[in-house]
């Protein structure tokens, strides 16, 4: 199943992509990020049998509504450690965002005036969907809600700052999560070998493998459940491959109007336009003051 998060009518909803549109779950399934992770992690089949939205009509929004944790991992693809001058690691370099780093497929992807270093990253992310503690990797795969497309935008200046990554990937919607949570059964176990590319402006300049991660899902999720709860909704990024921008020559960074998507086989494209932080934030204001 593909599980869309969107807005329609004032009101955001849970429902599922059909042909025909997205059609919203009966009940409080519909309304509950609570009640649809239980049903996921219960694999309850879900009632989709509400009304359909017309695709055109609804505002896609991060497939989970406030993560209380984005885990990203560092490094998980050895062409992407080695163009970036690292050793391939032994343990995973981990790092958190926040979730108003955040915004969703088709919204605009916000590039700061304090930075022309802003950098694209094609991630698979993980959606948690029952609580685990030190969970054995052989029964980790039980824990996954669903898979979704990850943009891990990065303020490369800003990243290098200090030997911390947080303040150069925690930029407000520098990150993009959609456009579907995709539920496991469509997927081959534990991800397998899907394609994952990114592209700018139509140029693709990521092409990886998911076959290629040097920690798959079920060790990362043993490795990050053995230190941290992880709860419904947490999100884990699995890392990206070979590709990004500042390891290029020149190298290639993102600017207002640029478009980039991220894809990933079986799951689907994620699509921003990059815009200026003064163009976004106007939108923004008035669109708060019109629901006072």
């Amino acid at each position: 199943m593909r599980i869309v998060h969107f807005e329609h009518g004032g009101r955001q909803l849970f429902g599922s992509r059909t042909p025909e549109g997205l059609r919203t779950f009966q009940g409080p399934a519909s309304v509950s990020w609570d009640v649809l992770a239980r049903a996921l992690a219960s694999r309850e089949p879900l009632p989709v049998t509400g009304p359909v939205i017309p695709d055109g009509e609804a505002r896609v929004l991060p497939p989970v509504p406030r993560p209380g944790k984005i885990v990203c991992i560092g490094l998980n693809y050895a062409d992407h450690a080695r163009e970036g001058g690292h050793p391939l690691p032994t343990y995973p370099a981990v790092f958190l965002r926040t979730a108003t780093s955040i915004t969703g497929h088709g919204q605009p992807l916000v590039c700061p005036p304090v930075s022309q270093q802003f950098d694209y990253e094609a991630e698979l992310a993980l959606v948690v969907g029952r609580r685990a503690h030190r969970v054995r990797a052989g029964d980790a795969l039980s824990c996954v809600a669903g898979y979704t497309c990850f943009n891990d935008g990065s303020l490369r200046d800003y990243q290098r700052k200090s030997g911390q990554w947080t303040m150069g990937k925690n930029f407000d919607r520098s990150g993009a999560l959609g456009p579907d949570l995709v539920t496991p059964d469509e997927l081959p176990e534990g991800v397998g070998d899907l394609r994952i590319t990114a592209r700018l402006n139509g140029r693709t300049l990521q092409d990886g493998r998911t076959r290629d991660m040097i920690f798959s899902v079920p060790e990362l999720i043993e490795i990050v459940s053995e230190v941290m709860t992880l709860e419904p909704g947490d999100v884990i990024a699995t890392g990206t491959p070979a590709g990004v921008g500042f390891a290029r020559t020149p190298p290639v960074f993102m600017a207002p109007g640029d478009v980039c998507e991220i894809e990933i086989e079986g799951i689907g494209v994620l699509r921003n336009v990059v815009a200026s932080e003064e163009a976004v934030a106007p939108c923004q204001l008035k669109s708060k003051e019109a629901m006072q």
